[in-house]
């Protein structure tokens, strides 16, 4: 990897965590733990919760486990990259988000011990979550469905 992608991707991912921690302060100011204000009427208000476990509060309490599993994923990616078993951009972008997104959580998590939430779906009975969550989910799956069924084909 080339020190301006890498340099490209570190903003990316300080821009991720920018969001997170922007969006999150403003919910916090904003409106009272457990309070709503409709966003998008019928289908997503922002709701105010904190969470102290992971997804859908699994976990709850495991605090240091959290922190220490960001600092695994990114050693992870590290030998990942030098080893150049991931080099293409399309797995560095899909890296970076899940990077950036537990990087934002991670801050709430060393910061407070819980995780500010603030996203709540209306259109379907689904979890309560933030910015850093959508980066985690979409650059995950996009990385999934880029190693299934792209890499490997001729560019």
């Amino acid at each position: 990897m080339t020190k301006k992608r890498g340099l490209l991707l570190a903003l990316f991912m300080a821009a991720i965590v920018a969001a997170d921690q922007i969006t999150k302060a403003l919910v916090r100011a904003r409106i009272p733990l457990g309070g709503e204000v409709p966003l998008i009427p019928g289908v997503v208000r922002l709701t105010y919760t904190e969470n102290v476990g992971a997804a859908f509060s699994m976990l709850q309490g495991a605090r240091w486990f959290f922190l220490a599993l960001v600092l695994v994923f990114f050693a992870g990616v590290g030998v990942l990259i030098k080893k150049k078993i991931v080099s293409r951009p399309p797995e560095l972008w899909a890296l970076a988000a899940v990077g950036g997104g537990a990087l934002g959580n991670a801050v709430d998590r060393a910061l407070t011990g819980r995780v500010t939430d603030m996203i709540e779906p209306l259109f379907i009975d689904f979890a309560v979550f933030n910015v850093a969550d959508c980066f985690i989910t979409c650059g995950a799956v996009f990385l999934v469905v880029y190693v299934l069924f792209f890499d490997g084909k001729k560019e």
